[in-house]
């Protein structure tokens, strides 16, 4: 255990970035005012600095996107079911970090909705249906949206966690 200034980042820390790291990350990113810890593992709350980081990302991306012809979408944050076993190969590798909805309200849901943890299998199936042709293409779309994945193991603020930013782009 340590106690003293931490000569990389100038925060006082417990932990040694050569001897954990990852304790030690999770103290810089808590201890700069990134992120606040949550009542749920797994989850944090962005605090306003972490925000702008996110923000000027945004900033930087969009018109060198722009240049390049991509539009902006938004899909919806949920899909069903058989739209993520179309895409078994890519469902299988997320498959026990993907969270359901089963119920609305009291009453079982007939269909379950899986809660965005990617955006192919949201919108592969609608490529399908815009790409009719050569003269279709390209078809360059970008999403900024948030994804869920119900962390196996221990989550890491900002890199692995629950409920995160993301950028979808499809070029």
């Amino acid at each position: 255990m340590n106690n003293k200034v931490d000569i990389e980042t100038g925060l006082r820390l417990i932990n040694r970035k050569d001897e954990n790291f990852e304790e030690w990350y999770s103290e810089v990113v808590a201890s700069a005012e990134l992120i606040e810890h949550y009542d749920i593992s797994g989850l944090y709350i962005l605090r306003p600095s972490a925000v702008e980081i996110w923000e000027t990302l945004q900033a930087f991306f969009n018109p060198e996107i722009k240049k390049m012809n991509v539009e902006s979408c938004y899909f919806p944050m949920f899909v069903l079911e058989c739209h993520l076993k179309k895409e078994k190969a890519h469902y299988d590798g997320f498959k026990p970090e993907v969270a359901w909805v089963t119920k609305s309200g009291q009453s079982d849901l007939e269909t379950h909705l899986a809660v965005r943890l990617s955006s192919e299998a949201i919108i592969y199936p609608y490529y399908s249906k815009w790409i009719r042709g050569h003269r279709d293409l390209p078809l360059k779309l970008n999403q900024w949206c948030n994804a869920v994945r119900w962390v196996v193991g221990d989550p890491i603020p900002l890199i692995r966690h629950f409920f995160f930013f993301t950028m979808f782009s499809f070029l």
